[in-house]
């Protein structure tokens, strides 16, 4: 058996951002988190964006009370990040993809 065989399969990131239309700040989430997927997930992710104006009920199934949000569907746990994802640090530590700084360390 070959080393790969025995590999588990890559973990994929399965990403939903809800958006309102094509406002500047959806259009600012959708641009901002494909750079952040790039930069850190390459090859090991989908996002699907969601407009409400569109499709309103599929806000409850996830409970979207704010726009623009990232849903994180996989891996678990579910996470969320409400904003226009432009502070890449903060949407790093959301999606848990680096550990939050502790206080001691911001000193």
């Amino acid at each position: 058996m070959n080393d790969w065989e025995t590999q588990p399969p890559a973990e994929v990131w399965d990403l939903r951002l809800y958006v309102a239309g094509q406002t500047v700040k959806s259009l600012a989430a959708l641009a901002n988190l494909k750079r952040v997927c790039e930069d850190h997930l390459t090859g090991k992710y989908t996002i699907e964006v969601v407009d409400l104006l569109e499709n309103p009920q599929l806000a409850r199934g996830d409970q979207i009370v704010a726009i623009p949000t990232l849903v994180r569907k996989l891996p678990a746990p579910i996470r969320k990040i409400v904003g226009d994802l432009s502070k890449t640090e903060r949407v790093l530590v959301g999606l848990q993809l680096r550990p939050a700084k502790t206080v001691q360390e911001t000193r």
